[in-house]
Protein backbone atom coordinates (compact mmCIF):
# COMPACT_ATOMS: atom_id res chain seq x y z
CA UNK A 1 0.00 0.00 0.00
CA UNK A 2 1.28 3.45 -0.91
CA UNK A 3 2.63 5.17 2.22
CA UNK A 4 1.22 8.56 1.17
CA UNK A 5 -2.25 7.05 0.79
CA UNK A 6 -2.01 5.38 4.21
CA UNK A 7 -1.03 8.70 5.79
CA UNK A 8 -3.91 10.47 4.01
CA UNK A 9 -6.37 7.81 5.17
CA UNK A 10 -5.13 8.09 8.74
CA UNK A 11 -5.45 11.90 8.71
CA UNK A 12 -8.98 11.68 7.29
CA UNK A 13 -9.88 9.04 9.87
CA UNK A 14 -8.61 11.10 12.80
CA UNK A 15 -10.27 14.35 11.71
CA UNK A 16 -13.54 12.54 10.90
CA UNK A 17 -13.48 10.98 14.37
CA UNK A 18 -12.72 14.40 15.89
CA UNK A 19 -15.67 16.01 14.10
CA UNK A 20 -17.80 13.09 15.26
CA UNK A 21 -16.90 13.81 18.89
CA UNK A 22 -17.28 17.58 18.53
CA UNK A 23 -20.81 16.98 17.21
CA UNK A 24 -21.64 15.13 20.42
CA UNK A 25 -20.45 18.14 22.43
CA UNK A 26 -22.38 20.70 20.42
CA UNK A 27 -25.58 18.65 20.60
CA UNK A 28 -25.15 18.30 24.36
CA UNK A 29 -24.66 22.05 24.64
CA UNK A 30 -27.76 22.65 22.52
CA UNK A 31 -29.68 20.49 24.98
CA UNK A 32 -28.39 22.45 27.97
CA UNK A 33 -25.17 20.71 29.02
CA UNK A 34 -21.93 22.78 28.78
CA UNK A 35 -19.64 19.98 30.02
CA UNK A 36 -17.82 19.52 26.71
CA UNK A 37 -17.19 23.24 26.29
CA UNK A 38 -15.99 23.58 29.89
CA UNK A 39 -13.62 20.67 29.28
CA UNK A 40 -12.18 22.40 26.21
CA UNK A 41 -13.39 19.66 23.87
CA UNK A 42 -15.26 21.82 21.34
CA UNK A 43 -12.11 22.39 19.30
CA UNK A 44 -10.86 21.04 15.98
CA UNK A 45 -7.39 20.55 17.48
CA UNK A 46 -6.88 16.77 17.16
CA UNK A 47 -4.38 16.65 20.02
CA UNK A 48 -7.19 17.40 22.47
CA UNK A 49 -9.22 14.45 21.20
CA UNK A 50 -6.57 11.77 20.64
CA UNK A 51 -6.87 8.63 22.74
CA UNK A 52 -3.71 6.52 23.30
CA UNK A 53 -5.55 3.26 22.64
CA UNK A 54 -8.29 4.15 20.15
CA UNK A 55 -6.29 6.68 18.11
CA UNK A 56 -2.84 5.06 18.14
CA UNK A 57 -2.67 1.46 19.38
CA UNK A 58 -5.92 0.19 17.81
CA UNK A 59 -5.15 1.36 14.24
CA UNK A 60 -1.59 0.02 14.57
CA UNK A 61 -2.82 -3.39 15.72
CA UNK A 62 -5.42 -3.55 12.95
CA UNK A 63 -2.90 -2.47 10.34
CA UNK A 64 -0.43 -5.16 11.41
CA UNK A 65 -3.08 -7.86 11.86
CA UNK A 66 -4.49 -7.23 8.37
CA UNK A 67 -1.10 -7.09 6.70
CA UNK A 68 -1.54 -3.42 5.88
CA UNK A 69 -4.95 -3.90 4.27
CA UNK A 70 -7.10 -2.25 6.93
CA UNK A 71 -7.01 -0.02 9.99
CA UNK A 72 -9.49 1.89 12.10
CA UNK A 73 -9.33 4.52 14.84
CA UNK A 74 -11.56 6.39 17.27
CA UNK A 75 -11.14 9.63 19.20
CA UNK A 76 -11.50 10.12 22.95
CA UNK A 77 -15.22 10.41 23.82
CA UNK A 78 -16.49 13.92 24.54
CA UNK A 79 -17.96 14.08 28.09
CA UNK A 80 -21.48 15.17 28.90
CA UNK A 81 -23.55 15.24 32.09
CA UNK A 82 -27.07 13.80 31.66
CA UNK A 83 -28.16 15.60 34.83
CA UNK A 84 -28.06 18.85 32.84
CA UNK A 85 -30.53 17.53 30.26
CA UNK A 86 -34.26 18.12 30.55
CA UNK A 87 -34.92 14.55 29.39
CA UNK A 88 -31.79 12.47 30.06
CA UNK A 89 -32.99 9.41 28.12
CA UNK A 90 -33.99 11.08 24.87
CA UNK A 91 -31.25 13.68 25.28
CA UNK A 92 -28.59 10.97 25.55
CA UNK A 93 -29.91 9.35 22.38
CA UNK A 94 -29.85 12.65 20.49
CA UNK A 95 -26.30 13.34 21.64
CA UNK A 96 -25.27 9.85 20.58
CA UNK A 97 -26.85 10.21 17.12
CA UNK A 98 -25.15 13.56 16.50
CA UNK A 99 -21.78 11.86 15.98
CA UNK A 100 -22.76 9.32 13.30
CA UNK A 101 -25.08 11.91 11.80
CA UNK A 102 -22.12 14.21 11.25
CA UNK A 103 -20.15 11.41 9.59
CA UNK A 104 -23.05 10.63 7.26
CA UNK A 105 -23.43 14.33 6.44
CA UNK A 106 -19.74 14.55 5.52
CA UNK A 107 -20.10 11.43 3.38
CA UNK A 108 -23.11 12.91 1.57
CA UNK A 109 -21.37 16.25 0.92
CA UNK A 110 -18.22 14.65 -0.49
CA UNK A 111 -20.30 12.07 -2.34
CA UNK A 112 -22.19 14.86 -4.10
CA UNK A 113 -18.85 16.49 -4.90
CA UNK A 114 -17.69 13.26 -6.54
CA UNK A 115 -20.89 13.02 -8.59
CA UNK A 116 -20.44 16.58 -9.86
CA UNK A 117 -16.68 16.56 -10.41
CA UNK A 118 -16.81 13.22 -12.23
CA UNK A 119 -18.39 15.04 -15.18
CA UNK A 120 -15.54 17.57 -15.40
CA UNK A 121 -12.77 16.15 -17.62
CA UNK A 122 -10.10 18.39 -16.08
CA UNK A 123 -10.55 16.78 -12.65
CA UNK A 124 -8.03 13.92 -12.30
CA UNK A 125 -9.20 10.50 -11.20
CA UNK A 126 -6.63 10.56 -8.39
CA UNK A 127 -8.40 13.53 -6.81
CA UNK A 128 -11.76 11.77 -7.04
CA UNK A 129 -10.18 8.75 -5.37
CA UNK A 130 -9.08 10.92 -2.44
CA UNK A 131 -12.62 12.24 -2.08
CA UNK A 132 -13.87 8.65 -2.21
CA UNK A 133 -11.60 7.82 0.74
CA UNK A 134 -13.29 10.59 2.74
CA UNK A 135 -16.73 9.24 1.87
CA UNK A 136 -15.79 5.65 2.67
CA UNK A 137 -14.19 6.45 6.03
CA UNK A 138 -17.10 8.58 7.19
CA UNK A 139 -19.66 5.96 6.20
CA UNK A 140 -17.61 3.36 8.04
CA UNK A 141 -17.36 5.55 11.14
CA UNK A 142 -21.07 6.33 11.08
CA UNK A 143 -22.19 2.72 10.74
CA UNK A 144 -19.63 1.31 13.17
CA UNK A 145 -20.62 3.76 15.89
CA UNK A 146 -24.25 2.69 15.57
CA UNK A 147 -23.39 -0.85 16.64
CA UNK A 148 -25.22 -1.24 20.00
CA UNK A 149 -22.21 -2.15 22.14
CA UNK A 150 -20.88 0.27 24.80
CA UNK A 151 -19.13 2.61 24.53
CA UNK A 152 -20.36 2.99 20.93
CA UNK A 153 -23.18 5.44 20.23
CA UNK A 154 -25.62 2.73 19.21
CA UNK A 155 -25.72 1.45 22.78
CA UNK A 156 -27.02 4.80 24.08
CA UNK A 157 -29.71 4.84 21.43
CA UNK A 158 -30.68 1.24 22.25
CA UNK A 159 -30.81 1.87 26.01
CA UNK A 160 -32.94 4.99 25.49
CA UNK A 161 -35.41 2.98 23.40
CA UNK A 162 -35.69 -0.02 25.72
CA UNK A 163 -38.17 -0.07 28.63
CA UNK A 164 -36.66 0.65 32.04
CA UNK A 165 -36.92 -2.79 33.60
CA UNK A 166 -34.65 -4.85 35.83
CA UNK A 167 -33.79 -7.07 32.87
CA UNK A 168 -32.80 -4.03 30.83
CA UNK A 169 -30.65 -2.65 33.64
CA UNK A 170 -28.91 -6.02 34.05
CA UNK A 171 -28.22 -6.15 30.32
CA UNK A 172 -26.91 -2.57 30.38
CA UNK A 173 -24.64 -3.37 33.31
CA UNK A 174 -23.25 -6.46 31.58
CA UNK A 175 -22.63 -4.66 28.29
CA UNK A 176 -21.04 -1.65 29.96
CA UNK A 177 -18.78 -3.90 32.05
CA UNK A 178 -17.60 -5.98 29.09
CA UNK A 179 -18.24 -3.46 26.32
CA UNK A 180 -14.63 -2.74 25.40
CA UNK A 181 -13.83 -6.44 25.13
CA UNK A 182 -16.94 -7.02 22.99
CA UNK A 183 -16.03 -4.09 20.73
CA UNK A 184 -12.54 -5.51 20.19
CA UNK A 185 -13.98 -8.96 19.40
CA UNK A 186 -16.39 -7.35 16.96
CA UNK A 187 -13.66 -5.25 15.30
CA UNK A 188 -11.40 -8.26 14.74
CA UNK A 189 -14.01 -10.91 13.92
CA UNK A 190 -17.32 -9.28 13.02
CA UNK A 191 -16.42 -6.15 11.10
CA UNK A 192 -17.21 -7.78 7.78
CA UNK A 193 -20.95 -7.80 8.50
CA UNK A 194 -20.93 -4.01 8.12
CA UNK A 195 -19.38 -4.02 4.65
CA UNK A 196 -22.54 -4.65 2.58
CA UNK A 197 -24.20 -1.62 4.18
CA UNK A 198 -21.04 0.46 3.73
CA UNK A 199 -20.97 -0.51 0.07
CA UNK A 200 -24.68 0.29 -0.33
CA UNK A 201 -24.35 3.78 1.16
CA UNK A 202 -21.13 4.46 -0.73
CA UNK A 203 -22.88 3.63 -3.99
CA UNK A 204 -25.91 5.68 -2.97
CA UNK A 205 -23.83 8.78 -2.13
CA UNK A 206 -21.25 8.62 -4.93
CA UNK A 207 -22.86 6.64 -7.73
CA UNK A 208 -19.86 4.31 -7.61
CA UNK A 209 -19.31 0.87 -6.13
CA UNK A 210 -16.65 -0.34 -3.73
CA UNK A 211 -17.08 -3.85 -5.05
CA UNK A 212 -17.73 -5.20 -1.57
CA UNK A 213 -20.21 -7.93 -0.75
Amino acid sequence: MNVAIVIFEFIVLIFSAVLHEIAHGYEAERLGDPTARNAGRLTINPLVHLDPFGSVLLPLLLYLASGGAFFFAVAKPVPYDPRNLKDPRSGSAKIALAGPGTNFLLAIVFGIAIRILAYIPAVPDAFLSLLAVIVFINILLGIFNLVPIPPLDGSRVLFAALPQTQRTFRAMYFLERWGLVLVLVFVFFGFGVLMPMVNFLFQLFTGQSLGLS
